[in-house]
């Protein structure tokens, strides 16, 4: 039975960035509470699922689980693919961040961050999520709207502002003013796509077969954007040999994993173009002094800024606490009257 909305309090009202690689909470007049890998291990006896294990817990168990225990992340692409498992996520996280203590007063306001180009349906999957877990109203705010605001910039003046957010999942491009989104694209490209590249570069090219986190660990040490003129960093590089089937090591470059990930990485260059040849002229004299702005974890890939510096020909800068502007920006429209006008009700 859901308790009414008087016995809400608003010290529990939160922003939370619900990402296909991490899940970002605000809470109100705390800041950022929890910021967590976007994975849940469900294990089954006799039948029955349970939850047992979520966020950094879950995420060690991924690739390593007996038959009965299954590590999954329940979105894809920026949206829920699974909304039974998410809502058990979602839940579970805000019960971490909120504590279990308090029997009363639970009820709470969500803010929940949401992809440019995502559907009405998944919109409303978000929605339902969020209101089986405790909330006693959902509110919606674009990822790219959310990105530019926790990044500090003046999306509230007549002045046209460029935020290209990389998430795990999909990349949001778009030009601000005025509260609202003048233009915004959305590329289902980001921090996954990356992975999978470097996974299939390395199956194609080395017959070894590698699991996800290991690709994540190669992009973190020593992807880039931009192909080194020389070999660049190395790293060794262990999984399964698929000739014969034993464990095996290798030594991979910077420049190889460089070319494996041109394409993702074209397409995030093609994404910002297009943004920009479809961008009024009077926003882009302003973006010309103002410069774009990345933020997400994909704009920490290795010259991310500078390959876009030179697609572009612009100022790039990456945001400061870029991981987390999402959440940050959200956090901040849900507690600031100032940003009246960017949440909308799911």
């Amino acid at each position: 039975m859901r308790l009414p909305r008087l016995f809400a309090s608003s010290s529990h009202d939160m922003a939370i960035d619900l990402g296909t690689v991490n899940t970002v909470v605000h809470v109100r007049e705390r800041g950022i509470v929890l910021n967590e890998p976007s994975v849940i291990a469900i294990e089954t006896q006799d039948g029955v699922r349970r939850v047992k294990a979520v966020g950094n817990e879950a995420k060690l168990m991924m690739g390593k689980t007996p038959a009965n225990i299954q590590a999954m992340r329940p979105l894809r692409d920026g949206v829920i693919a699974d909304i039974d498992v998410a809502e058990q996520m979602i839940k579970h996280f805000i019960d971490k961040a909120l504590g279990r203590s308090s029997r009363f007063g639970r009820r709470c306001r969500i803010v929940i961050c949401v992809p440019s180009g995502s559907t009405m349906v998944e919109r409303r999957a978000l929605r339902d999520a969020a209101s089986a877990a405790g909330a006693y109203s959902v509110q919606l705010i674009e990822e790219p709207m959310a990105a530019a605001i926790g990044a500090g910039l003046p999306v509230t003046e007549p002045r046209g502002a460029m935020v290209v957010d990389i998430g795990g999942g999909t990349t949001e491009v778009a030009v601000l003013s005025l509260r609202g989104i003048a233009y915004s694209n959305s590329v289902r490209v980001g921090g996954d796509k990356l992975d999978d590249a470097i996974v299939s570069h390395i199956r194609r090219t080395h017959n070894l077969m590698i699991g996800e986190m290991t690709a994540e660990r190669i992009k973190h040490s020593i992807g880039s954007a931009m192909v080194p003129e020389g070999n660049g960093r190395e790293l060794i590089v262990k999984g399964r040999n698929l000739v014969n089937g034993r464990p095996a090591e290798i030594d991979i470059t910077e420049h190889e994993i460089a070319e494996a990930l041109t394409e993702p990485v074209g397409q995030i260059r093609g994404a910002v173009m297009n943004a920009l040849e479809q961008t009024a002229p009077e926003l882009s004299a302003d973006i010309i002094d103002e410069g774009i702005t990345l933020t997400g974890g994909g704009a920490l890939l290795h010259h991310m800024d500078e390959a876009l510096a030179v697609t572009t020909g612009l100022h790039v800068n990456v945001a400061d606490n870029a991981l987390i502007c999402v959440a940050l920006g959200a956090g901040k429209a849900l507690e600031d009257p100032a940003y009246d006008g960017v949440l909308t009700p799911a």
